[in-house]
């Protein structure tokens, strides 16, 4: 039984469906999926067995009784069940098609034949049970970020030979590595990829073979930002990071010791009512919150060094 999944499903009102995705994400969850099913939403959730005893789940689903109260909406109803990996590996799949995000960017899965005609810049993705396959708020709203951000530099950041002078990323928190890829395709020269979940970095590593890009440009590494502190010969000019709120906050005087003064950030995996605390760690650690981007319940900040 040791390569058995929980199954979690969760019917709720389609209103509370953002507050269940961000609760499962908190609680651990490896991989989402969510349909309608007349006037309600069904997410389907699923983590490792060993990641959750029996009075976790219970616990978990009393928060989003909670949750749903607090907000006045009814209760949802959570089930869950023991399934073995053949059956979560391909559970999920059927309900993720290719994805349009930004004015450039198509997800398409791996598993999937990729669109003829298309002009848009191709993320492959197989995510595995990493964060990441572009359906969440905060990854499009990061991807999206990177977009603005990059097309900028492509057309002012030019130096003396009359090139692009090489753009050096670290994301922080990468999961899937959905942003690492997305930032090598508008053009970034390296991106310094790093997640606490061996998963999540071993999912970097595959989703960089499968849209061929060269290890020289996308360096995965297990750990943190003093791993990136480590690996890099000077400062970023730029750092993604689409983790947890509170995370970042803990994160930012890391963040800012790899920065150097025209350094530009994008932060997301933040609700709305989080996003105060986040720019007040910003602004207390020498960042200026430039934007604030939502989207539902979420929002990106980007932000720059003052």
């Amino acid at each position: 039984m040791a390569n058995t999944w929980w199954e979690l499903q969760i019917l709720c009102e389609p209103a509370l469906e953002d507050s269940v995705f961000w609760r499962l994400e908190d609680f651990g969850s490896r991989g989402t999926a969510s349909e309608s099913q007349g006037n309600s939403c069904l997410v389907k959730a699923y983590l490792p067995r060993f990641q959750a005893q029996l009075l976790d789940l219970a616990a978990l689903s009393l928060w989003l009784r909670q949750d749903a109260l607090c907000v006045g909406l009814s209760a949802p109803t959570v089930q869950w069940q023991l399934i073995d990996e053949e059956d979560w590996a391909t559970s999920w799949k059927q309900y993720w098609q290719p994805q349009e995000i930004g004015d450039r960017f198509l997800i398409n899965p791996a598993w999937l034949p990729l669109p003829e005609g298309s002009e848009r810049l191709v993320i492959r993705l197989d995510p595995g049970v990493a964060f990441g396959t572009g359906t969440h708020a905060t990854t499009q709203l990061c991807l999206e970020s990177l977009e603005m951000r990059l097309s900028e530099l492509a057309q002012s950041f030019i130096g003396t030979s009359g090139k692009h002078e090489p753009l050096v990323i670290a994301d922080i928190g990468c999961g899937s590595g959905i942003l690492s890829v997305g930032a090598v395709l508008l053009g970034a020269e390296k991106v310094y990829a790093v997640d606490t979940d061996p998963l999540a970095v071993q999912s970097t590593f595959s989703n960089r073979a499968l849209n061929e890009i060269s290890p020289e440009r996308l360096i995965p590494a297990e750990g943190s930002v003093d791993i990136v502190a480590k690996l890099i010969e000077k400062p970023v000019d730029g750092i993604v990071c689409n983790i947890l709120a509170h995370v970042i906050i803990e994160l930012v005087p890391q963040m800012s010791a790899i920065a150097k003064p025209s350094t530009w950030a994008i932060f997301s995996g933040i609700l709305l009512e989080q996003s105060k605390a986040v720019a007040d760690a910003l602004e207390e650690n020498g960042w200026v919150v430039a934007t604030l981007w939502k989207r539902k319940e979420w929002c990106c900040l980007n932000a720059r060094r003052s």
